[in-house]
């Protein structure tokens, strides 16, 4: 596997990660959202993430160009498969006063719980770091491998 290869899997997974932050932010933010109909009210949304595997070719010649050596490389990373929504039961509270109640003084809240998208938020910045580092040692990698040169 290439440095470049190593580069690629941790920025998908650098991806992948920005849109958990983005999902989970969107989630918080609309955590006290009020509507007056359950059709309407916003629900929690999470990322699927699924692998994406790619059988890479490489060919290597044998001793005095004997023959070809064909080796089956796995390179892997992590891609975005989708955004579902929750479906977890809508918070329903009797407010008859609320300005948004409906006929039976009913409003509907999100079934976003802010402790685990809060949790959420701190997993998604710990991985986006752990890809930063892997790039960063990557890149250190290959400078040290130019340095050799010299």
């Amino acid at each position: 596997m290439s440095l470049f290869n190593i580069l690629d899997i941790a920025g998908s997974g650098m991806m992948a990660q920005n849109v958990r932050l983005n999902t989970t932010a969107s989630n918080v933010a609309n955590a006290n959202s009020v509507t007056s109909s359950a059709g309407d009210t916003y629900r929690a949304r999470e990322p699927v993430f699924a692998a994406q595997l790619q059988q890479q070719v490489t060919h290597q010649h044998g001793p005095l160009g004997a023959g070809i050596n064909k080796d089956l490389e796995a390179l892997g990373g992590v891609r975005v498969a989708g955004i579902v929504e929750s479906n977890k039961p809508l918070i329903q509270e009797y407010a008859p006063n609320h300005p948004m109640a409906n006929e039976e003084g009913y409003i509907f809240k999100p079934n976003v719980n802010v402790v685990e998208e809060m949790a959420n938020m701190i997993s998604a910045s710990r991985s986006y770091q752990a890809n930063v580092e892997v790039a960063d040692a990557a890149k250190n990698l290959a400078k040290q491998t130019l340095r050799l040169g010299k």
